[in-house]
């Protein structure tokens, strides 16, 4: 495991002032889960769309390098009627198995290299729902590295084998004080 970058998650998830929400594109898109089945909020942090998922009936997997964040997601479901797997983890390729999950949540996470493995692990008829930060930015929000920032379209190119269900990048059209800006939603789904 790198641990600078474990050191690096573990700092920012140590304050208690960080607030965990769940990503809009499932927060706004609840109504086109499954009713039930197997999800996985990855790279969740302090896990918001994992306990989302769980409330929605999903049994839910959280996977995150950072020991401290999946330790505060452990603390806030003891007072739920649902428990979620937490599992400690650098992402990778290798992560993943082949026809796993109903569906993946993936917010504000980039790893290009992993792409055809989140794919490959959507059962048929799966769902991915993705929302991250863009290269064309309204406000300084997010990161600064262009590794970490969508190019315009990226997510269609990355999940090109998914059919979209839903995708929505405003960059700098209209009044850019309003709507969604700095990031791009995509909903996917595998075929059947």
């Amino acid at each position: 495991m790198n641990k600078s970058l474990l050191e690096k998650w573990n700092r920012i998830y140590q304050s208690d002032t960080i607030v965990s929400v769940a990503a809009e594109v499932l927060a706004e898109n609840l109504y086109l889960l499954p009713k039930s089945g197997l999800a996985l909020d990855l790279a969740s942090g302090l896990g918001a769309n994992a306990l989302l998922l769980a409330q929605q009936g999903m049994t839910t997997q959280a996977w995150d390098i950072s020991d401290i964040a999946l330790r505060k997601l452990q603390r806030q479901t003891e007072t739920q009627p649902f428990t979620i797997e937490t599992c400690v983890k650098e992402i990778s390729a290798n992560s993943f198995m082949p026809g796993s999950y109903d569906v993946i949540v993936v917010s504000r996470f980039l790893d290009r290299s992993i792409s055809n493995a989140i794919m490959e692990s959507l059962k048929p008829k799966g769902l991915l729902f993705y929302q991250t930060y863009t290269r064309h930015k309204a406000s300084e929000q997010g990161p600064k590295n262009p590794r970490f920032l969508l190019a315009e379209n990226e997510l269609l190119d990355l999940f090109s084998a998914l059919q979209v269900v839903y995708y929505r990048d405003n960059a700098g059209l209209g009044s850019v004080q309003y709507g969604l800006r700095n990031e791009a939603q995509f909903i996917g789904q595998k075929a059947g």
